[in-house]
């Protein structure tokens, strides 16, 4: 019988569920070759604002939606072996004089043990405009886009990732390497040691 090794996302958006599934076909054979993989998405809130305005917010996003996770596989009693939090968020930085706002994503993994890893798929600057939009007036990132590309539900397709980047790295694939970066310290578990 072929083992199953089930992995609970903390969302049922669709770049995100998609992107761990991408990630797991990448590093589910190092992890175990000889495992069959289940990505199952759970709504569940990260407990930061809606575009958090930090990286500690983010990451603290991302954990919050792990931890939860963990203590719905015992009420549930669930078989999830992996918890997986993707969080996206703005780094505010100062250069010159000038502020600049980069968008991150971040995954949180941990086991069942409660060991957890994380990992971040880089940044990219948003431009002035929509960074005025989200930091000086509050508006969730999510619409602030639709509004500044002219579009509608981008979070659930390409992204601000897409927009900004004329989808030469989307929303999901973001969170693809985020999430194989955090997964590195089990699927490379040697070295991490």
């Amino acid at each position: 019988m072929t083992p199953k090794i089930h992995v609970a996302v903390a969302s049922l958006r669709l770049p995100k569920l998609n992107a761990v599934w991408e990630a797991v076909s990448v590093f589910g054979p190092t992890l175990d070759p000889n495992a069959q993989f289940e990505v199952e998405g759970v709504a569940v809130p990260s407990g930061v604002s809606h575009t958090p305005q930090s990286r500690a917010e983010t990451m603290a996003g991302a954990k919050a939606r792990v931890e939860t996770l963990a203590r719905l596989a015992i009420e549930r009693e669930k078989p999830w072996s992996y918890f997986v939090g993707l969080e996206g968020g703005l780094d505010v930085v100062e250069d010159a004089g000038r502020r600049l706002v980069f968008l991150e994503n971040w995954a949180c993994v941990a086991d069942r043990s409660g060991r957890a890893a994380w990992g971040k798929a880089g940044s990219i600057l948003l431009p002035a405009a929509l960074a005025e939009e989200v930091v000086d007036r509050g508006i969730e990132l999510g619409v602030a886009i639709d509004a500044f590309a002219g579009g509608r539900g981008i979070r659930d397709a390409q992204g601000a990732w897409g927009v900004l980047s004329r989808n030469l790295i989307t929303r999901q694939d973001s969170y693809r390497v985020a999430v194989i970066v955090a997964f590195a310290p089990f699927y490379n578990a040697e070295l991490y040691r």
